[in-house]
C-alpha cells in the first residue's frame, strides 16, 4: 500500500517535472505540433513514458516491487514503441512502419499460451488498433491524456480483481504520470503528448487489459475490451468511414475527429474533451462491472450500440469542403497590416 502510494506520487511529479524542463529543448529543436496557429512541444508524450519506466524500474532495482515476467516484457515493448513514437515526432515517419512496428510488439506480449494462436493474433491485431486509436485521438488539448487515464483506472481494476499485483500498480504509476501531463496539457497546452506518449499509453493499457482478460470466454472478453476503449474504436471508425465515404485518402490528417465535429456542432474545445471524457468513462464501468460480474455481459452491447448511433450521428456533421473566399475588403485590410 505504501509503495503504491510512493510510487503514483513521484511518477506524477517526475512527470509535471520532465514535461516543464523538456518543453524548451522541444521547441528548440522543432519538435512541435502547431495547433490554432500556435507551437506546441511534443515532450510529454516522453516524460509520461520515462517516468513511467523509471519508477517501474526503480521497484525491480529495489526489490520492493519485483516485476514479473509478464509486466516486463509489457513495459519493454512499450518502451519499444514509445521510442518508434518519438522517431515520428522528431521525424516523419510512414504510417506503416508506425503500425509495423507496434505490431511486433504486441505479437511479443501476447499471451498466446492461454489464448491460442488465432486469439493471439487478434489480440495483437486489437492491440494495434487501440495504440494507433489513442494517437488519433491526440488531436485536441487534454482528450488523449484524460481518455487514458480514465481507461488506466479501469484496467487497472480489472487487474486488481484478478489479483495481478504487477499489472495493476504498472497502471496506476501509468495514470499517475498521465496525471502529471495534463497539468501542462489542459487547454491551452503548454504541451502534447505526440506519437511517443500517445503510442505507449494506447498500448499498455491494451496489452495490459489482453493480459487481464486472457483465459476467459472469447466472445465476452471481445466485449469487456471493446467498453475499455470505446471512445478510441469510435473515433477511429469515424475517421475511416468519413474519409471512404469522401473519397479521401485514409492516412490523410483532417479536421474530422470526434473532438473536432463535436466543435463544429457549437461545444468548446474544453466542452468536447469533458463530454468524450465522460463517454470514456460511463464504458469503462460497463467493463469493470461486466468484468466483475455486477452486471449481464449483454450490457457492454449498449456500449456498441451507443457507439455506432455516435458514429452514424457525427458522420452528418460536415467536415470536408472548399475553403470559404476571403473578399476583397479583408484582403486589403490583411495587405495593410502586412505592410
Amino acid at each position: 500500500m505504501l509503495y503504491g502510494i510512493a510510487a503514483t506520487t513521484t511518477a506524477l511529479l517526475l512527470a509535471v517535472v520532465l514535461t516543464a524542463l523538456l518543453r524548451a529543448p522541444a521547441r528548440r529543436l522543432g519538435i512541435v505540433d502547431r495547433r490554432r496557429q500556435r507551437a506546441v512541444p511534443l515532450c510529454g508524450g516522453f516524460a509520461v513514458a520515462l517516468a513511467t519506466c523509471l519508477v517501474a524500474a526503480a521497484g525491480e532495482w529495489t526489490g520492493v516491487a519485483p516485476l514479473d515476467g509478464q509486466v516486463r516484457e509489457l513495459l519493454v515493448a512499450g518502451a519499444a514503441v514509445a521510442l518508434l513514437g518519438l522517431v515520428a515526432d522528431v521525424r516523419r515517419i510512414k504510417a506503416r512502419l508506425l503500425v509495423g512496428g507496434t505490431a511486433v510488439a504486441a505479437a511479443w506480449v501476447v499471451p498466446y499460451g492461454e489464448l491460442g494462436l488465432v486469439g493471439g493474433a487478434l489480440a495483437a491485431g486489437w492491440i494495434v488498433f487501440v495504440a494507433v486509436g489513442f494517437k488519433a485521438l491526440d488531436h485536441a488539448d487534454a482528450l488523449a491524456g484524460t481518455v487514458a487515464v480514465v481507461t488506466a483506472f479501469g484496467v487497472g481494476a480489472l487487474a486488481a480483481a484478478e489479483m495481478m499485483d504487477g499489472p495493476a500498480t504498472l497502471l496506476s504509476v501509468l495514470a499517475a504520470a498521465l496525471t502529471g501531463f495534463l497539468m501542462h496539457n489542459r487547454p491551452p497546452a503548454r504541451a502534447g503528448l505526440g506519437s511517443c506518449g500517445a503510442l505507449f499509453a494506447g498500448f499498455v493499457l491494451a496489452s495490459a487489459a489482453v493480459v487481464t482478460r486472457a483465459g476467459y470466454e472469447p466472445a465476452s472478453s471481445a466485449g469487456v475490451l471493446f467498453a475499455l476503449t470505446a471512445v478510441a474504436a469510435a473515433d477511429v471508425t469515424l475517421v475511416l468511414l468519413s474519409r471512404r465515404l469522401a473519397g479521401r485518402p485514409l492516412l490523410r490528417s483532417g479536421p474530422d475527429h470526434l473532438a473536432h465535429r463535436l466543435r463544429r456542432l457549437g461545444l468548446t474545445s474544453g466542452g468536447a474533451t469533458v463530454v468524450l471524457g465522460v463517454g470514456a468513462t460511463c464504458g469503462v464501468l460497463v467493463a469493470v462491472f461486466a468484468h466483475l460480474g455486477w452486471i449481464a455481459g449483454t450490457g457492454v452491447c449498449w456500449v456498441a450500440v451507443g457507439a455506432l448511433a455516435v458514429v452514424l450521428g457525427l458522420l452528418r456533421v460536415r467536415t470536408y469542403g472548399p475553403r470559404r473566399p476571403v473578399n476583397t475588403q479583408v484582403r486589403a485590410q490583411l495587405r495593410v497590416r502586412n505592410g
